[in-house]
């Protein structure tokens, strides 16, 4: 794939900054997990903090007692209110990168995805998420990039390495994630979770997702359906779905 130039794609220019070997090693010695700080510099992430402020209002908070607590906006309000993180999100030098540190031909979800690419907001005291593996519905492989916007918090992501590789000790990671970083990960194989939120703190993530194959069967469509509408953005979002391919 030919990277597009700067002028072409302004996420280009961090891309280009990314020691592509290096951090394909990391990925693959982490259990296909990479965290990378800084990534994204002031005059490129500014925009997406001040669109993530703008949707405060939008958000969708949700409460699973022992496992989620937090708020989001979807997908679909990204589309209608959200262009430079919809750039960053389409941006073809991003979409090469991830390719070259996972080693898959990738692509964007369909748009019927609310998950394609969405914010999370960790505003109230105790919002968090509990261990868990990001499975994917999807009949190909599906590998989550987080981007921290906002981080004034003692929250961490907190990370166990190698739990599905039985030759290979656990590793634990606890890592705080700062206006700029990157965490790109397959779900499948990273456990992990996010620390409650202390009072007074703020910590606010945006995350793109990219698959290997965009299909994804009927019961599945399903299972993600209600995820999707009871954990994350609510029954509305099934509403703004588009058909996706099957």
């Amino acid at each position: 794939m030919v990277s597009p130039t700067v002028t072409d794609d302004p996420t280009a220019a961090a891309v280009a900054a990314v020691d592509r070997d290096a951090a394909r090693r990391a990925y693959v010695d982490q259990g296909r997990m990479l965290f990378l700080d800084p990534f994204l510099k002031p005059p490129l992430l500014r925009p997406l903090q001040e669109e993530a402020a703008a949707l405060r209002g939008e958000l969708h908070r949700n409460y699973i007692p022992r496992h989620k607590k937090g708020g989001s906006v979807s997908y679909y309000t990204l589309c209608e209110r959200a262009p430079a993180i919809l750039a960053l999100y389409r941006s073809p030098a991003l979409l090469d990168l991830v390719a070259a540190i996972t080693g898959h031909a990738v692509q964007r979800c369909p748009d019927g995805d609310p998950h394609a690419c969405a914010l999370y907001y960790y505003t109230e005291a105790g919002d968090h998420i509990g261990f868990h593996y990001d499975t994917s519905y999807y009949r190909g492989l599906r590998f989550t990039l987080l981007v921290g916007l906002e981080d004034r918090s003692t929250s961490r992501l907190a990370c166990h390495l190698h739990t599905r590789e039985p030759d290979t000790p656990v590793e634990e990671l606890s890592l705080a994630t700062p206006p700029g970083c990157m965490v790109l990960f397959d779900g499948d194989a990273l456990y992990h979770a996010v620390t409650p939120l202390g009072e007074g703190e703020e910590r606010v993530m945006l995350t793109l997702q990219y698959v290997t194959d965009p299909r994804m069967g009927p019961l599945h469509r399903f299972v993600s359906n209600m995820k999707d509408a009871i954990a994350y953005f609510g029954l509305p979002a099934l509403a703004g779905r588009h058909r996706e391919p099957m």
